[in-house]
């Protein structure tokens, strides 16, 4: 009854996402306590769910504001023009190479491992020349997310260090042996590009066939009233070299982190108090707790390990020695459905657990389940920085999904082929 009642939720919640019908936030707060109150929950059980899936998302949510605000600080001051100037200048007015440009930039974005930050890098840089050329938006988000979720392999990106944390080995080291697989996703998602610029085209695009973004001239003017000269994007980029490196250490908090740079890169680029708050008011993100209360009935009710159970039940023997590689088939689709915390610390170990019984490393099930997860990213309703990509384009969500999942899909399908061929993942 109880995983029944979990798979309806899960129904419920991606139906209602992809007709668009009603505000992710309400679907995501209001179906999961249906569920629970259908399971017999009392409305204040189901408060206490719902406060405790907002408390393991606290500290992520901290990273989430820190990390965009000073990122978006960052932006302003001009230190990425350059670098995205250049190549989008190589570009020019060719189609493919527009498409092929925004994966680069993306990819280079993403190397400090926040998905907030490779959104706000490479949108506002690239959606000015989408408008211009006629080229979809959708396009500019898929290569966005699938060069996003073969980067978030890195150890510090987040979902290798929870598959690290539940082997009970280091980061890095898990890392290592994804490398080939991200080498492997890194071309693939050149050639979704140049595919992508093909069907681009195709459907009309081109120089001269857009419009051109109207900027307002008051904004242009404050933005060069916040450009920085030369020795500041010199110290900015120090900066942030140090920033990455101390989270890629593991020294200190995430946040906490990202804080004090903030704190560092506003007073030395803005020391007025009044510019600081502009700024801060300017980049600081809107809160999405309606996750957390997902993850907390999840985990309150017992839906969780009662899904996985039903789901673990219904494979036969004879293919026991390939549950690593049926829930590495499947780890895009639940990545889409399910929380990060929740398939790190919920769903991976019972398959790893399930796994060991039929002889299954541990090791195998969690390398197969992280990269369909990550490229489940940016097309996850339960990740902040989708809903600030379709922001910053004007994309519905419902469309963004439909567009992208299937390349997603396909990409992760062919990594997971590359590591049996490679023979990282032991079959």
């Amino acid at each position: 009854m109880t995983a029944a009642i979990g798979f309806l939720m899960i129904i419920a919640i991606v139906a209602l996402l992809l007709k668009g019908k009603m505000s992710p936030i309400v679907v995501l707060a209001v179906i999961p306590v249906i569920a629970a109150l259908i399971l017999g929950f009392s409305p204040v059980e189901v408060m206490d769910f719902i406060a405790d899936g907002i408390k393991t998302t606290t500290s992520n949510g901290i990273l989430f504001i820190f990390s965009v605000i000073y990122f978006g600080v960052l932006a302003d001051t001009g230190l990425f023009d350059v670098i995205v100037g250049w190549l989008v200048k190589k570009a020019g007015n060719n189609v493919i190479a527009v498409t092929v440009v925004t994966a680069l930039i993306a990819t280079i974005a993403h190397l400090d491992g926040t998905t907030a930050v490779t959104v706000l890098i490479t949108i506002p840089a690239m959606y000015p020349v989408y408008k211009k050329m006629n080229i979809d938006s959708r396009i500019l988000l898929c290569l966005t997310g699938a060069c996003m979720g073969v980067m978030n392999l890195l150890p510090w990106g987040g979902p290798t260090a929870r598959a690290a944390t539940v082997l009970a080995m280091d980061a890095t080291e898990l890392w290592h042996m994804l490398i080939p697989l991200q080498v492997v996703g890194l071309m693939m998602n050149i050639v979704l590009a140049v595919l992508l610029g093909m069907f681009a085209i195709r459907h009309g695009a081109g120089a001269g066939k857009g419009v051109e973004v109207e900027s307002d001239e008051k904004a242009k003017k404050e933005a060069a009233d916040l450009r920085k000269s030369n020795a500041y994007l010199i110290f900015n980029f120090l900066l942030t070299v140090g920033v990455i490196a101390l989270l890629s250490t593991g020294i200190g908090k995430s946040y906490v982190i990202f804080m004090l740079g903030l704190c560092i890169l506003l007073a030395v680029n803005y020391p007025n108090q009044k510019t600081q708050d502009k700024l801060i008011k300017k980049h600081a993100p809107a809160a999405l707790i309606a996750a957390g209360a997902m993850v907390g009935v999840f985990d309150g009710t017992g839906m969780l390990e009662a899904m996985a159970n039903a789901i673990m039940a219904i494979i036969p023997a004879a293919l026991g020695k390939y549950v690593h590689i049926i829930f590495g088939i499947l780890a895009l689709p639940l990545g889409l459905c399910v929380g990060t915390d929740a398939y790190f610390y919920g769903i991976m170990p019972l398959v790893m657990q399930v796994g060991e019984t039929y002889g299954v490393a541990s090791l195998n099930t969690a390398l197969t389940m992280l990269i369909g997860k990550n490229l489940a990213l940016m097309v996850s309703p339960l990740v902040p920085a989708t809903y600030l990509a379709i922001g910053l384009t004007g994309t519905e969500l419902k469309d963004h999904m439909k567009f992208s999942i299937p390349p997603y899909y396909i990409i992760s399908l062919i990594m997971l082929v590359f590591g049996v061929i490679l023979g990282i993942v032991a079959i």
